[in-house]
């Protein structure tokens, strides 16, 4: 009960906040291929909040993230992340070659 309630406690100071560290760049920028910046910044957000309202409910969340499945299934996600991360850079590619030779007729 106390640890249902520790992390009531910690999703409403996550909501209640803003998140000004989480400073992200246009996916429409060349290099830019980690999809998984925002998440990762959330995610590290909510670790701190949890820890200063119950660093066991914390030291639980870490144990839990790192455990052999939760990194196993990061890294295929963050692998399919990159493909699609690049595909989504192809793509723009592609629009902005259509958008300069069929509508402005460069």
């Amino acid at each position: 009960m106390l640890q249902s309630r520790a992390l009531v406690i910690a999703l409403i100071l996550l909501l209640s906040t803003t998140l000004p560290e989480v400073q992200s760049t246009s996916i429409f920028e060349k290099g830019r291929r980690d999809l998984l910046a925002i998440p990762e910044a959330i995610v590290s957000y909510f670790y701190e909040t949890v820890n200063k309202v119950s660093p066991k409910v914390s030291q639980f969340l870490l144990d839990t993230v790192q455990s052999p499945s939760v990194v196993a299934a990061r890294q295929r996600f963050a692998k399919e992340a990159a493909k699609v991360s690049i595909m989504f850079e192809q793509l723009i590619e592609k629009i902005k070659n259509l958008w300069y030779t069929r509508v402005l007729g460069y």
